[in-house]
């Protein structure tokens, strides 16, 4: 890539944090509660999950992260601690621990908070076998939790995110139950489109048992590369069936956003500039608008550039 190439590039990148700077983040009238949810892993569900509440927060919103996945990933990227050490989730599903005495407050942000997950969540499965109501511990737990914020005189949550594990066992099931909404990361692969049908129908079912407000009310496009055909068939199939739901904003393929786990942070925060973190702060901003049901202005979000040359020199290797 010219060096005009990467000073457009650069360009590009400054109108549209302007632009987004500009529309700001508006507050939703009600706390809404989103699940982050995908069978398949490695579709960019969790940089999802913690790059757009990082984005809302930075916006001026109070977002709380639950991280339900056994893995941890989520309370990693946010800088979190969640060894076995720590409490986590898994003692406020099994052992009846308040919310409030384990979420912790990122470094990040003040607006920024993370409930851990740790490798004891995997066991959650068998330790609620035969617990009454277990697929509502969490909706009960996150009750409880915005209460007891109201009585103590703190900010009300505009937002909790809920990274669930990439299958569909009791722990995405609570998340679903506790959930108003549910947003898909959809990598644009040919796979990806059976596995939509399938979670839509997963979540159809989970609405019809335990929680009729739940519903499939955003798909968010990962990984995007624009310059290949699938990418684009898959596009064209996910609005064809889901037009309402499918978001404008597309998340390109970013070394950058791949990186910043490993420095234990979202991209928004280590690299603000980079074209993951601008286009995770439009695709938030997108969300923030649909909760107060505008429409997000066209927004242009470059590629990314280290990609990008990565490309470049192996066509040409």
């Amino acid at each position: 890539m010219s060096g005009s190439s990467i000073f457009d590039q650069l360009r590009a990148e400054h109108a549209v944090l302007e632009d987004v700077s500009a529309v700001g983040f508006p507050r939703p009238e009600q706390t809404r509660v989103i699940a982050v949810a995908n069978q398949k892993g490695g579709v960019g569900k969790t940089s999802t999950a913690v790059n757009v509440a990082a984005a809302l927060a930075e916006g001026g919103l109070h977002v709380l992260v639950i991280d339900a996945d056994s893995q941890g990933n989520a309370s990693t990227a946010l800088g979190v601690e969640h060894g076995e050490e720590h409490t986590s989730i898994y003692d406020v599903l099994v052992e009846g621990a308040r919310i409030q005495d384990v979420v912790s407050q990122t470094r990040f942000s003040q607006n920024l908070w993370c409930l851990p997950a740790s490798i004891d969540v995997a066991a959650v499965e068998i330790e609620l076998i035969d617990s009454t109501g277990r697929e509502s511990k969490l909706r009960q737990a996150l009750r409880d939790y915005l209460l007891s914020r109201n009585g103590e005189g703190l900010p009300r949550l505009d937002y909790v995110l809920i990274d669930c594990p990439p299958s569909l066992g009791i722990m995405t099931i609570n998340a679903f139950v506790a959930a108003g909404e549910v947003l898909i990361p959809l990598q644009a692969e040919y796979y990806a489109l059976e596995g939509l049908a399938l979670l839509t129908r997963s979540v159809q079912r989970v609405a019809e048992i335990h929680n009729p407000a739940l519903c499939v009310s955003m798909i968010a496009l990962t990984m995007f590369d624009k310059r290949t055909t699938l990418a684009r068939d898959v596009e064209s199939e996910v609005r064809t069936y889901f037009p309402a739901a499918t978001l404008k904003t597309k998340i390109p393929r970013s070394v950058r956003v791949a990186e910043a786990p490993s420095f234990g942070a979202p991209v928004v925060f280590w690299n603000p500039r980079s074209s993951g973190a601008v286009a995770y702060k439009v695709l938030a901003q997108e969300i923030a608008l649909r909760g107060t049901g505008m429409e997000l202005p066209e927004i242009n979000v470059p590629d990314d550039v280290e990609e990008t040359v990565n490309q470049d020199r192996k066509s040409v290797v």
